[in-house]
């Protein structure tokens, strides 16, 4: 099986997990009403889906690196078709927060299994490549899932909206079962894997450790700041859901490409510098975003370069964490999207409270100074996982 088309299936099923992870919230007070509840009762689906699909990163990471990364892939999946088309028949608040949780647990597999995999049968030289282009497509999911989200329930239901994903879920399962029987004997397993050592022994190296704190520190900024982009289209020009969801396609647009392309800024730049670069750019397209008060066109410039850098960053932060574990590698990417999950969940929670305070603009500079502090940090703190990666795996 040849590895780009690897990329695409793995990126389809990153595509409908992250566009599922974003879904609720454009839809919250449509299920709040159907249901008869308050719209702040409704919001435990978002809690009851991300506590256990931040948990379980840590989960799948050492099943897949004792079983096989392609099983992983394919089970998990097939059991989130299964409780996305559940979520569709939930007939209360409480029977949907716990069908949301089981689609959660099961969608924490695809990302960190899937980049292990990837990291496993795709040569060191194309790795940065493969990985951008996997989370390029991964994250216009993201990107999309409030405009696809909204324009579902509005010309059908809520329950419309999980039917369609389960849907495209179930379609991908096919297809990536019949295509990842090819690359079973290229992964590969460590009978002997455990759950916690691992962990231990990648947190305890000093290039690793400060690899997954600058990953860390990316969500709370990136993802932060990501997390706003709809709520601020709203506020400064009254656009709806679908005309939110166009304009934050740029994201995604920007993310695919910058997948394509970071992988050769990187072989002339080095790992380390194109970190920097990435979020140097994302510095300058929160600003962006900040003084782009009435004009849309000053802050799709910003959602664009925001996307754009992010999956500069991003990607070669994650191709330097595949080195890190040749044996654990599924629980050295798990640990990365823990890392950046939970970066995420702080960075919009504070966010939150930033922004109840003060304004958005506020938040956007505060994020944009954070972003340029963790590139200005990120020069020497990666200066030994991103020039040589052998010594962080031989420690690991």
């Amino acid at each position: 099986m040849k590895t780009n088309r690897l990329v695409v299936l793995l990126g389809l099923a990153g595509f409908i997990v992250m566009a599922d992870n974003w879904v609720v919230s454009p839809i919250l007070p449509a299920i709040a009403k159907s249901l008869g509840v308050q719209p702040a009762q409704a919001g435990i689906l978002i809690a009851a889906y991300m506590l256990p699909f931040g948990l379980f990163q840590l989960v799948f990471g050492p099943l897949a690196d004792r079983y096989g990364k392609s099983r992983i892939v394919l089970g998990t999946l097939a059991v989130f078709t299964a409780a996305t088309a559940l979520c569709a028949t939930g007939a209360t608040i409480t029977g949907l927060a716990v069908y949301r949780a089981l689609t959660g647990v099961f969608a924490a597999a695809t990302m960190p299994i899937s980049l292990a995999l990837i990291g496993d049968v795709v040569p060191v030289e194309r790795r940065q490549q493969a990985v951008g282009s996997f989370m390029g497509i991964s994250f216009l999911g993201q990107a999309l899932s409030m405009g696809i989200g909204g324009a579902i329930a509005y010309f059908l239901n809520w329950r419309g909206v999980f039917v369609a994903y389960a849907a495209f879920s179930a379609v991908v399962t096919v297809v990536l079962w019949r295509g990842l029987s090819s690359v079973r004997a290229s992964e590969s397993r460590n009978p002997e894997a455990r759950f916690l050592a691992p962990y231990g022994k990648l947190l305890s190296h000093g290039a690793s450790l400060r690899t997954y704190l600058t990953i860390l520190f990316e969500g709370v900024f990136l993802l932060g700041s990501f997390s706003y982009l709809g709520a601020t289209l709203a506020a400064r020009f009254g656009l709806s859901f679908l005309a939110i969801g166009a304009v934050m396609t740029a994201f995604g647009i920007a993310a695919v490409v910058a997948g394509r392309t970071s992988g050769k800024v990187a072989s002339r730049l080095g790992r380390r510098n194109t970190v920097v670069l990435g979020l140097g750019l994302a510095t300058v397209a929160d600003l962006l975003v900040r003084a782009g008060g009435s004009s849309l066109a000053v802050t799709g410039v910003g959602i664009f370069l925001l996307g754009f850098g992010f999956m500069t960053a991003h990607s070669t932060l994650l191709t330097i964490a595949t080195e890190f574990a040749a044996k654990a590698r599924g629980a050295a990417m798990s640990l990365v999207t823990f890392c950046f999950m939970l970066g995420g969940s702080l960075g919009t929670g504070l966010g939150g409270k930033l922004v109840a305070a003060s304004s958005l603009d506020t938040l956007y500079l505060a994020y944009g100074v954070g972003l340029a502090a963790l590139s200005v940090i990120a020069l020497p703190a990666l200066r030994a996982a991103a020039s040589q990666p052998s010594v962080a795996a031989e420690a690991a």
